[in-house]
């Protein structure tokens, strides 16, 4: 499917501001189940751009404002083709002792290890292993099965609540309230993946759900979090635990980090006063 992104991100202050320094990630990525075809970027005041990937392979823009202004806006625009297909079930996989005998070899281990290892945001805690008991491997037919079923877990026993958490809520808070954002139920599923020795990472992007919702494409819509985990002899695999499903054609990826930390859309330093931050995200579908 063919799908198009306008993403638009307004900073507003009290007061003119100066020596402002940004990074943006919101280039959608190229892989084996979407192709960006199409990308700008616009800032306002006007910047020079300079671009990188860092370390996980996630195209950044770079750019410096000094003069004093008031008002910052990015504007992203973006066409991308995905894969209009589920991506779970058509792979190959090996039977579940193949696959944990594979996970739990060093070498593999060696190989994803920053994907593996807990951060301050997917902690391993008591609770969070009380939790992760609810899937034993053994009551799997095999590591994409028991990956599907946590996610099916998160999605039942947790309730979306904007107002429950913040960007800095780690899992260990959100197990507590039980509530929280796409944010929180992707940490989530992430901290369990890794407690097992799972490799998985924080995912995000967006989310076209338009034809869901009566065919207005007016609704408000907002960037989207969810996880891709690697199964062994399989590879990378995407689940939203928010909405309980597989990565399919409705998901455009922007990028992949160990957390959200990792791969922040917008962020950045600058002098003078707190502003206030507007953000519109226009997701559609392409005939």
């Amino acid at each position: 499917m063919k799908i198009q992104i306008d993403h638009t991100t307004k900073y507003t202050y009290p007061e003119p501001v100066t020596d402002s320094v940004n990074e943006i990630r919101l280039t959608p990525r190229t892989n084996y189940r979407q192709a960006c075809f199409h990308h700008e970027v616009e800032i306002f005041p006007p910047a020079n751009l300079m671009t990188y990937e860092d370390f996980f392979g996630n195209r950044v823009h770079a750019y410096s404002v000094n003069k004093p202004h008031t008002e910052m806006v990015i504007h992203t625009r973006a066409t991308v083709v995905t894969l209009d297909k589920e991506q779970g079930a058509d792979r190959q996989r090996l039977d579940l002792e193949s696959q944990i005998k594979l996970l739990q070899d060093e070498a593999f281990q060696n190989r994803y290890i920053e994907f593996i290892l807990p951060t301050r945001y997917t902690e391993v805690t008591p609770e969070l292993m009380e939790f992760a008991d609810q899937h034993p491997f053994d009551e799997a037919n095999d590591l994409y099965d028991w990956a599907r079923k946590l996610s099916a877990t998160i999605y039942e026993q947790f309730t979306y609540d904007p107002e429950a958490t913040s960007v800095n809520t780690t899992v260990k808070k959100a197990l507590k309230l039980k509530r929280g954002v796409c944010q929180d139920y992707a940490h989530l599923m992430i901290a369990v993946c890794r407690s097992v020795g799972l490799p998985s990472r924080y995912v995000s992007g967006y989310h076209f759900v338009g034809d869901l919702q009566g065919g207005n494409a007016d609704f408000e819509q907002a960037s989207h979090a969810w996880v891709e985990t690697h199964i062994p002899g399989t590879g990378w695999l995407g689940f939203d635990p928010t909405n309980n499903v597989e990565v399919n054609w409705r998901y455009v990826k922007l990028g992949h980090g160990r957390d959200y930390k990792d791969i922040v859309p917008v962020k950045g330093v600058y002098r003078g006063t707190q502003g206030s931050l507007e953000v519109k995200v226009d997701v559609r579908r392409l005939d």
